[in-house]
């Protein structure tokens, strides 16, 4: 409170001569036009005046113009309806109640990603037991989807291609050392 005062009065201070000080400053004067720019400055006013004019044509033609719109109808929700149908949506995570930071409620129609791969290592294990249709009906997943990330998406097998000619493959590993 006393800091505000002090400055205030300093701040305050000769303030009429700083002022005028500042007014009778020589002002820069303005760049000049460029001499193309008249032209259009004298169109630019022409087109001002074309502008506010009535068209008396267009405005006939305005007046028979009738637009007749309607909004949807919205639907207002019950609070006690929107909160079911949210748990209605989303279900308990069946893997992950490790740590809280994991999830705990999943939307209906989507996995976690550990749920994801609990149900890879599943089928991987025993196909027979965890079918598509079994994991589409406990995950409430779609049945498509299950297929298709089953046989598309396979990440606990390994492939190893045997090579055909050992002796390619080591002239190759030659020619590489040669390099260097």
């Amino acid at each position: 409170m006393m800091g505000a005062r002090v400055t205030r009065v300093f701040s305050n201070f000769n303030l009429e001569s700083r002022a005028h000080r500042e007014i009778s400053k020589v002002k820069p004067s303005p760049a000049p036009q460029y001499p193309s720019v008249a032209p259009a400055q004298e169109d630019s006013s022409r087109f001002q005046e074309e502008i506010k004019k009535k068209d008396e044509h267009l405005h006939t033609l305005l007046k028979e113009v009738y637009v007749d719109s309607k909004d949807p109808v919205t639907h207002v929700k019950d609070k006690e309806q929107g909160l079911l149908s949210k748990q209605e949506e989303r279900r308990l995570a069946k893997v992950g109640h490790f740590s809280p930071l994991d999830v705990q409620t999943v939307p209906k129609g989507k996995i976690s990603i550990a749920e994801a791969l609990n149900v890879l290592s599943n089928h991987a294990l025993s196909p027979t037991t965890w079918t598509a249709e079994k994991i589409a009906s406990e995950y409430s997943l779609e049945l498509k989807d299950v297929t298709a990330v089953l046989t598309f998406f396979i990440p606990f097998s390994k492939k190893i291609v045997p090579v055909k000619d050992r002796k390619s493959l080591q002239s190759k590993e030659q020619n590489l050392s040669d390099i260097d």
